[in-house]
């Protein structure tokens, strides 16, 4: 079995090509993503160099109901929108979405490129909701993950949720 690279330089890291993402719920959110953790093994937490180009989200507004996520700004400019809040963001800035808080997205505001390292967890579950779309996101250990309408889902008193 092949092992994974531990280090990564610099100028290992700059030709890395990145993923062109765009979000399945959101076509304004679209980034490049480098996973720096995936090219390293790391498997309990993904690590992403990501760049959001100006005029677009970085993903879909949601947020998580068992993962933490965060933010570290290294350059360009930006929106954080954070529940009802907006937050002007830039280098330097260090923003924490712990789990089962408010929903949550970025915004490229600025005439360059806003690029972040992102890090979340990866749990073998989690639960997600995507509030502006009525949308929930859930996996379990050794299954995909599965999309339901938020107005569908009932509880098992026969309420809905």
């Amino acid at each position: 079995m092949a092992k994974n690279k531990t280090v990564l330089a610099r100028g290992e890291i700059e030709e890395l090509p990145g993923a062109a993402k765009t979000h399945f719920l959101n076509d304004n959110a679209q980034r490049t993503n480098k996973s720096l953790g995936d090219v390293t093994g790391l498997t309990g937490f993904g690590f992403h160099l990501i760049e959001v180009q100006p005029g677009r989200e970085s993903t879909e507004y949601h947020r998580h109901y068992h993962e933490d996520e965060c933010t570290y700004v290294l350059s360009g400019s930006g929106v954080v929108t954070i529940g009802d809040e907006q937050h002007v963001i830039g280098p330097g800035d260090f923003i924490a979405y712990p789990k089962g808080g408010d929903a949550h997205t970025m915004s490229a505001t600025g005439d360059k490129p806003l690029i972040c390292i992102v890090v979340g967890e990866r749990l073998a579950h989690d639960v997600g909701d995507y509030p502006r779309k009525g949308k929930r996101i859930y996996r379990q250990a050794g299954l995909p993950w599965n999309l339901v309408d938020i107005d569908a889902i009932e509880t098992p008193e026969g309420g809905r949720k």
